[in-house]
């Protein structure tokens, strides 16, 4: 049982050490929105301040203490998601996997919101003028923990009694 805590405890640190390892480089190397093109015509690295939610949402609305109202929605949730994954039973490894990524994800663009008022984003997806919300490691990994935890919810891995 503490083996696997601290696997999820693990999996959870290191995406917040590779969220603000590159967000660090990022902030080094790029003024806002510079843009180092990766693959002509599908992926660039541009520097984006996110002050708004997931996808931009609130990001050009103007509300008295924005950046603290979603600092503090933000911790709520992330101690909510600890507490219910320290709930779930030890059986449950995509879920707990899921979960872990989400927090790492969820501390990582805590810790920039609160730090400096804004998310850093710099991953722009695209194809011609169509444009995918910018992201970064944080929300990389929160979008593969919650896919984790759609696949366990769907049985995706579980082997039914009596099959090989």
């Amino acid at each position: 049982m503490l083996a696997t805590r601290r696997l999820e405890f693990a999996a959870a640190i290191g995406v917040v050490i590779l969220d603000q390892a590159t967000k660090a480089l990022v902030r080094d190397r790029f003024d806002l929105f510079d843009t180092m093109q990766v693959i002509p015509g599908f992926v660039n690295l541009t520097r984006i301040h996110n002050t708004g939610a997931a996808f931009g949402m609130l990001n050009a609305t103007d509300l008295p203490m924005k950046t603290a109202i979603l600092g503090v929605v933000a911790g709520v949730a992330l101690i909510g998601l600890a507490l219910y994954a320290a709930s779930l039973p030890l059986n449950q490894h995509m879920t707990r996997l899921g979960l872990s990524l989400i927090i790492g994800g969820a501390a990582g663009n805590l810790i920039d919101r609160v730090a400096a008022g804004y998310v850093v984003d710099f991953v722009d997806v695209y194809f011609g003028a169509w444009h995918f919300w910018a992201f970064n490691v944080a929300d990389a990994a929160i979008t593969v923990g919650v896919s984790l935890m759609i696949l366990d919810l769907l049985g995706v891995g579980r082997r039914v009694p009596g099959t090989l």
